[in-house]
């Protein structure tokens, strides 16, 4: 995020704890994403580990329980006003691979304020979503090693 959109980094922590349970790390400890319903939030050189509060979001929802989706919905969409991740231009993603090292040179270097680690969505709960005829939010899954484009083919005419 590029951005708080007004608020001071305490203010910003204040916003979070109402819809999540808000622990800042030691110094030189990293949330690691690993974890269903762990989300890491480095901020001004700090690390959190958010975990959210019960009845924040439908547990029996698919798409709503996915990691991504708890966190657009509860601190993205009402606090950051993002409501089109695909096209906001104040927000940004980066892949698995990259980790949380990057969103650290990120923030720390100013071209952010805050980031989010958000752990991998696990194949049970993109099996859950396909099954519910659901979507997967933007750019919720990251899949390695990474197709050559023109490598699948799928022939039309037999």
């Amino acid at each position: 995020m590029t951005d708080l959109m007004g608020f001071e980094p305490r203010d910003f922590i204040t916003k979070a704890r109402e819809r999540f349970a808000v622990e800042e790390l030691p110094e030189g400890k990293t949330v690691e994403p690993e974890v269903d319903r762990v989300i890491g939030m480095y901020l001004e050189k700090k690390w959190y580990k958010l975990t959210p509060l019960p009845n924040s979001y439908n547990q029996f929802d698919p798409i709503e329980s996915l990691d991504i989706s708890i966190l657009s919905r509860n601190l993205l969409e009402p606090v950051l006003g993002i409501t089109k991740p695909r096209t906001d231009k104040r927000i940004d993603f980066v892949g698995g691979i990259r980790g949380t090292k990057e969103l650290v040179k990120l923030v720390d270097s100013g071209k952010f304020k805050v980031a989010f680690a958000v752990p991998p969505v696990s194949l049970k709960a993109l099996r859950s979503v396909a099954d519910s005829g659901g979507v997967m939010p933007p750019k919720s899954t990251w899949f390695e090693p990474k197709l050559r484009d023109g490598m699948a083919v799928y022939v039309l005419n037999s």
